[in-house]
């Protein structure tokens, strides 16, 4: 392991966490962000995973703005980086984000006010938002990210780009499953639950971040996902419903079409309504994001959404069975017992 010779402060209520691998394109965003927040944290630790790129580099060009340290730690995956990262962390309060993302002003101050001044409270939850720069991006985001006006939150399971918790509370679930690659924020939310019980809420605590830019490069992401809930035994009825619209019901409404009467078809109007509608319904929003929008632009968002709904679907039934295939032969832990 390689440490930085930048020192943290003596006072640390407060430190904030990320893991980079070979982000030298996108991080000074992030950094900057860090930068202007309100609530500056007490200390910062980026853990890096092995980046062959100008990553660490940037990295310690901030070391003079901000109370940072860099760990280098070749290798580990993103659950061990940031296991790593907190362990190393003398504050009592962690925030955690990503890499990939900026973080608005008042971020930390939002999404860490209500642990450094609530005893009772052990972690909040923050919010995300997609930063869009083309039509493609902006309508896989509205097709993909929910809206924070459609969030319970005493349901809502944040992602680690944007949450905080006690340090002890990390310790008591066991830190972040070092063992799946993917899905690991969510299985380490669920374990937060059982020891914690209901997150406090901080919608104003956004982080945004660049949705993916091409169908590609998303299909190999859903696939991820979906593989890791395979690997972690989660959302069984959801994919299965999934398999059961795909290969069940939308075949035999064809069938029925054909063989017993074609207006038979229109059963699929309602179908794609549901389907669909809160795409559509978020597209404008999303859209408005761009510097610049023209009509082709809508339109050829508009015509996307589907297109995307259906690859990300196809890409979690492909995902999953892999998943389930890899949970059968390595017999991962149990993450449902603490």
């Amino acid at each position: 392991m390689n440490d930085s010779i930048a020192k943290p402060p003596v006072d640390v209520a407060l430190s904030l966490i990320c893991t980079v691998l070979n982000e030298g394109d996108n991080l000074r965003g992030l950094l900057d962000s860090i930068a202007n927040q309100t609530r500056p944290p007490d200390e910062i630790v980026f853990v890096d995973g092995g980046s062959t790129d100008n990553t660490v580099a940037i990295l310690h060009e901030y070391e003079s703005k901000l109370p940072l340290r860099v760990l280098v730690q070749p290798g580990c995956n993103i659950s061990a980086g940031r296991n790593r990262g907190i362990d190393a962390a003398l504050g009592h309060v962690i925030a955690v984000t990503d890499a990939g993302v900026t973080l608005v002003p008042e971020w930390i101050e939002r999404i860490t006010t209500p642990l450094l001044h609530d005893p009772t409270v052990r972690v909040v939850a923050g919010w995300f938002e997609a930063d869009p720069h083309t039509a493609f991006e902006a309508a896989l985001g509205a097709t993909t990210l929910p809206n924070v006006r459609e969030i319970d939150p005493a349901t809502f399971l944040p992602s680690s780009r944007s949450v905080a918790f006690r340090k002890a509370v990390w310790s008591a679930a066991g830190g972040y499953p070092e063992w799946i690659d993917y899905c690991e924020d969510l299985i380490f939310d669920l374990r937060l639950k059982q020891i914690a019980g209901d997150f406090a809420f901080a919608p104003g605590a956004v982080a945004h971040f660049r949705p993916r830019s091409s169908l590609a490069s998303f299909y190999r992401q859903y696939y991820r996902y979906a593989r890791g809930d395979g690997k972690a035994d989660l959302w069984r009825k959801r994919h299965l419903i999934r398999y059961l619209t795909y290969l069940v019901v939308i075949p035999l409404i064809f069938l029925l079409g054909l063989l017993v009467h074609p207006l038979l078809w229109l059963l699929y109007v309602p179908g794609a309504l549901v389907y669909l509608w809160a795409p559509y319904r978020k597209l404008g929003g999303v859209l408005d994001h761009l510097p610049r929008v023209t009509v082709v632009d809508r339109l050829y968002a508009a015509l996307l959404v589907p297109i995307i709904r259906v690859v990300g679907d196809v890409a979690k039934m492909i995902g999953y069975p892999a998943g389930l295939t890899w949970r059968a032969r390595m017999k991962p832990p149990d993450w449902r017992r603490i």
